[in-house]
């Protein structure tokens, strides 16, 4: 049975078209220093659990006005009881989007071939030499690389997404991200927010690119995607 650590009751943006809210699941395999949920990805307390049947109590009195279920982290696909979750989610007749950091392909093509969900998000952290240098531990790169390939092929909506900051990636880097993912339905560019429970502190004043920046490169990366947007900005 998962707990969860915090919940969105109500999100217009985290599911593209549906009207969702989303669950916080703890703990991370990542430490990438600009992420905002340092709790979480540590597995602090937060001051929230939510049991599944406390959500599913939750859901029931929402059934009228929600359309979906988004689950994030942390890392969903590090507890083993996700995809029984997401299938009892689809019983009771929502949808249901995962965010992954594409580190467990294996529990997302059980997801994908189950049926289990409807919308996957990878964070796509760099291209995939300088991923260690974001993700600050070691790298199963091949596994990265895997997930990217089960979700193109995976015949459900997806996207791809990177957080865009100049202390670690330059145009020469999402143009090299482009090239492997070359084909693929939806590619996000995000800008980096400093708000919120930064694991680099100090990453609260570095310098950000500006909207037209973002844009510029959005534009550069358009020959590489059938749809390319920049988020956040």
């Amino acid at each position: 049975m998962l707990v969860f650590k915090g919940i969105q009751k109500t999100t217009l943006i985290d599911f593209p078209g549906e009207v969702a809210c989303t669950l916080f699941l703890p703990k991370c395999n990542f430490r990438c220093p600009y992420c905002y949920n340092a709790s979480l990805v540590f597995g602090r307390e937060t001051g929230i659990s939510i049991s599944e049947n406390e959500f599913f109590d939750f859901l029931g009195e929402r059934r009228d006005f929600l359309d979906g279920v988004c689950i994030t982290g942390g890392e969903p696909t590090l507890h083993s009881a996700l995809p029984k979750f997401c299938d009892k989610v689809k019983q009771h007749g929502f949808l249901v989007k995962v965010d992954t950091n594409g580190t467990n392909p294996g529990m997302l093509k059980q997801l994908i071939e189950a049926g289990s969900i409807d919308y996957i998000a990878m964070d796509i952290k760099a291209p995939p030499e300088k991923y260690e240098e974001i993700a600050k531990v070691k790298v199963d790169k091949e596994a990265i690389k895997e997930s990217v390939e089960l979700i193109k092929s995976s015949g459900i909506s997806y996207e791809f997404r990177t957080t865009v900051l100049p202390k670690f990636l330059r145009g020469d880097d999402l143009l090299s991200i482009g090239k492997w993912l070359k084909g693929s339905t939806l590619y996000c560019l995000q800008q980096f927010s400093p708000q919120g429970d930064l694991i680099d502190k100090s990453l609260k004043e570095a310098k950000r690119y500006s909207g037209e920046e973002l844009h510029s490169f959005a534009q550069k990366l358009k020959p590489f995607f059938e749809n390319v947007e920049v988020r956040n900005v």
